[in-house]
Parts: structure tokens; C-alpha cells; sequence
């Protein structure tokens, strides 16, 4: 199947051209024309991720590997190491990164992966009925997410309508209209000015919040005529 064909199925799922000024999704390794035997969903690409696919694959990840221009090829260092790999085994690589955070993924996790009734979704940030105790909320998260420990800010106990971003929504909270917001990588300052406003916040971490991008693609492309691995880089974090 040549990439031309799966990068058109991706764009009519999830348009390119709803992506961020600063993101860099679309196809970032490869040529359309190449045709590919299998395609591998992950979050992220890592090492250990490039040395276990089949050659003549298509590596989708929700992340792009290519972010700012890069400016010399050094193989023995990021990203470059990984994109020198790449060509080697002629392993393409198409990205979705904000076009599909709007589109899809914050959606998939508020209603799929944490069960509660989506009611509206605006750009980055999907809104859903609560009706529960912060307490409740955060029990949730922690069996669905699978996360141990939650950093929490408390400035109401019952909510009533809550919000999600996954990923890194810090930046977002001066907008948020409910009585808690869940994302991911909240500083300090964040929490203080979420508190002083009122706003309650639980912090669901990055990659667990996001892990879940292989699954939610996973569904639109059950049908396509090749192989479909979801796979998953590793979290750079560690728990202790």
C-alpha cells in the first residue's frame, strides 16, 4: 500500500492543515510514493522502538521526531541518531500531533478510557459531566491512567462540570470554564493561579495521558489491507 494512500485516509480522518503554526505533523521520513508492508502506531519513536519493527514499515506516532530544523547529522545524537536508523531499514514516518489532539484523542480519553459523557469540545480542550467528588475523580484517573501518585490542587471538592487536555495543558488554564481541569505538566505558578481562580487540578502526566494514541487510531484503520502494530515508545520518567 503506497504511503500516498494511507497519508490522504489520515488527512480526511484528521486534517493536517488543523495543526498548530509551531507543530510538524504530516509525512516527515519517507517519499508518498514508497508502498510499505506494515505500520506501527506509537506515541513516540525511540531506539528500541526503530530496532524491533520490520524493514519497508510506516511508523505513525502522535509526536513528531522533527520539530525545529535541523542543522547538521550527527549520528550518534538526537533526533538524528534515530532518523539515520530509519533509512537504513527504509522506515517512513507520518505524524499527528495537535490535528489529532482536536480531532480525537482528548475525546477518546475523556469518554473511552475514563467513561464519562462528553459535552462539547473546543480546540484543545474537551469538556465532560462529572457530578462527583474530586476524590472520585481522581480514583478514576489513577486506575484508568494507571498512575500511582496524583499531584493535586484543590480549590473545590465537588465538581460538577470538568475538563481535559491531554498531553501538557498548563498554558490553557486562564480558559477553562468548569470546576476542575485534568492535564498534564502543570508548574508551580499554574497551580497557584488555578487555585486562586477557583479552578481544582489534577495533574494525569504526559505520557499517560497520551499513551493512548496507538489504541484510539488502531479502530480507523482495522480495515486497511496490511498489518496494523500498536506499539509504544518507553516513558523517559521513571517512578521510584
Amino acid at each position: 500500500m503506497q504511503i500516498k494512500q494511507i497519508y490522504d485516509f489520515l488527512n480526511e480522518l484528521s486534517p493536517f492543515s488543523l495543526q498548530e503554526e509551531w507543530d510538524n505533523s504530516g509525512l516527515l521520513v519517507g517519499d508518498f510514493d514508497l508502498d510499505v508492508n506494515s505500520i506501527y502506531l506509537s506515541l513516540d519513536i525511540d531506539s528500541d522502538l526503530i530496532e524491533n519493527i520490520e524493514e519497508n514499515s510506516l511508523i505513525i506516532t502522535h509526536h513528531p521526531l522533527i520539530f525545529k530544523g535541523i542543522k547538521k547529522i550527527d549520528y550518534s545524537s538526537y533526533p538524528t541518531n534515530l532518523i539515520y536508523k530509519m533509512i537504513q531499514k527504509n522506515i517512513s514516518l507520518i505524524s499527528m500531533h495537535t490535528n489529532f489532539d482536536k480531532t480525537h484523542l482528548n475525546k477518546y480519553v475523556a469518554s473511552d478510557i475514563l467513561g464519562y459523557d462528553v459535552i462539547s469540545s473546543d480546540e484543545f480542550v474537551c469538556y465532560f459531566r462529572a457530578n462527583s467528588s474530586l476524590e472520585e475523580i481522581c480514583m478514576n484517573v489513577k486506575k484508568n491512567l494507571k498512575i500511582e501518585h496524583l499531584r493535586v490542587t484543590i480549590a473545590k471538592k465537588y465538581i460538577k462540570d470538568c475538563a481535559i487536555t491531554t498531553g501538557s495543558g498548563g498554558d490553557l488554564i486562564s480558559k477553562i470554564d468548569a470546576d476542575c481541569f485534568l492535564s498534564g505538566d502543570f508548574k508551580y505558578h499554574q497551580a497557584l493561579e488555578a487555585r486562586e481562580n477557583g479552578l481544582s487540578l489534577v495533574d494525569i502526566n504526559h505520557f499517560e495521558s497520551e499513551r493512548f494514541f496507538g489504541e484510539c487510531l488502531s479502530g480507523y484503520l482495522k480495515n486497511f489491507p496490511l498489518k496494523v502494530i500498536m506499539s509504544n515508545s518507553k516513558n523517559p520518567f521513571e517512578y521510584k
